[in-house]
């Protein structure tokens, strides 16, 4: 418009922090980690690292569906970047605080908003096991659900999935388990 690029979106109902003051069904927790991985997923196959995964940059519309949002602090990746420790503390991986990201710190970043929609807390550093939460997560979800989120939010970032296509991949398998145990 006038010589200007102008993106427009649809305008979400509300963020998903907003959403999780109120209960959360477990089918609408697990839809929306689906399409959250998806999201990231899609944007690591694109070689594009978010940065700054947390529920305030996740948007909610009424049809069920959300979006990722804030790109701001996205980084192209090729084999490795170098990047400050730019996230927002209590959403980011250790290695990204460092100024060392890679697709693997989304990873982590997705597996706090997962472990908190499950769970109903945030587990908080130094992430040792057992997280905050975890007799919760142990209770209401399948052994298969509560590896995925370890393995997630390993704090060494290669013991972690490689990125989100490989979770997203990984927790569509792990779905039917928790349908099955719920």
């Amino acid at each position: 418009i006038d010589g200007r690029l102008v993106v427009a979106t649809p305008l979400a109902k509300e963020t998903l922090a907003d959403r999780l003051s109120r209960r959360l069904a477990w089918t609408t927790s697990l839809a929306w980690g689906e399409q959250l991985l998806d999201a990231l997923a899609f944007a690591h196959e694109s070689r594009v690292l978010h940065l700054d995964v947390k529920p305030e940059n996740v948007l909610l519309f009424d049809d069920g569906r959300i979006r990722l949002g804030d790109f701001g602090l996205a980084r192209i990746t090729y084999r490795t970047i170098a990047a400050s420790g730019s996230g927002t503390l209590g959403h980011m991986a250790p290695e990204q605080a460092m100024g060392r990201p890679s697709p693997r710190s989304d990873v982590f970043s997705a597996g706090l908003i997962l472990w908190r929609m499950f769970t109903g807390v945030y587990p908080s550093w130094p992430f040792e096991w057992p997280l905050k939460g975890h007799a919760k997560l142990e209770r209401r979800y399948p052994p298969e659900m509560v590896r995925l989120l370890r393995k997630a939010l390993h704090v060494k970032q290669r013991q972690r999935y490689a990125d989100a296509g490989e979770m997203a991949a990984r927790y569509r398998a792990v779905i039917p388990k928790v349908k099955a145990w719920r």
